[in-house]
């Protein structure tokens, strides 16, 4: 049988996790010996080595074939991890979360079956609300334009250049277009009073 290529971790026995730590194992036929997971692939390999060497593997079938004794192996693997309260404590208060928020989209799925009059109002006032949004962008985008035009214009007329507004153009008003989103007019009043 043709030795196994290596993993994507670069180390044989070991694989990468989604959550990012690298997971060891041995194999042998039927048998799958799990070594735990690392924080680091090195780790994980030095483990699968150590377990390795106390199965009797020959020396080619081992990550790091400059170790040669078991007790060698052994002084370089990590120590095992242990599980202290702080670690159980925090497992217990993930699977809590989990918990909460898989019952919550099981419950949000059971609303929205009993209420579609709901769920099609709620579909249809974020489409409003889209479609809004996207109109006033686009009379800002419009106003911004205009007054950028003006103000060109104006710029131009000042150089010494000739406009071709004529005086009693109504874009001149445009000037005075408010292009910021931070203009606040809680009062009401414009700003000529007395």
């Amino acid at each position: 049988m043709p030795p196994r290529r290596r993993s994507a971790s670069g180390y044989r026995g070991v694989r990468q996790r989604p959550n990012g730590g690298f997971y060891a194992e041995i194999r042998s036929g039927d048998l799958r010996l799990s070594l735990g997971t690392y924080d680091t692939a090195h780790e994980a390999a030095r483990a699968f080595d150590a377990a390795a060497w106390r199965l009797g593997r020959p020396r080619l079938q081992m990550n790091f074939p400059d170790v040669r004794t078991l007790q060698q192996a052994l002084d370089l693997a990590p120590p095992p991890r242990l599980n202290s309260a702080q670690d159980r404590a925090e497992h217990t208060t993930l699977q809590r979360r989990l918990l909460v928020a898989q019952e919550d989209e099981r419950v949000m799925a059971e609303w929205r079956r009993r209420h579609l009059e709901d769920v099609a109002y709620e579909q249809e006032y974020w489409e409003r609300r889209r479609e809004e949004d996207t109109r006033r962008r686009r009379e800002e985008r419009l106003d911004r334009r205009r007054k950028a035009l003006v103000c060109a214009q104006a710029d131009l007329v000042n150089a010494g250049g000739r406009s071709f507004f004529t005086e009693e153009d109504e874009r001149w008003f445009d000037i005075w277009l408010s292009t910021s989103d931070d203009t606040d007019d809680d009062d009401g009043a414009d700003d000529w009073s007395d």
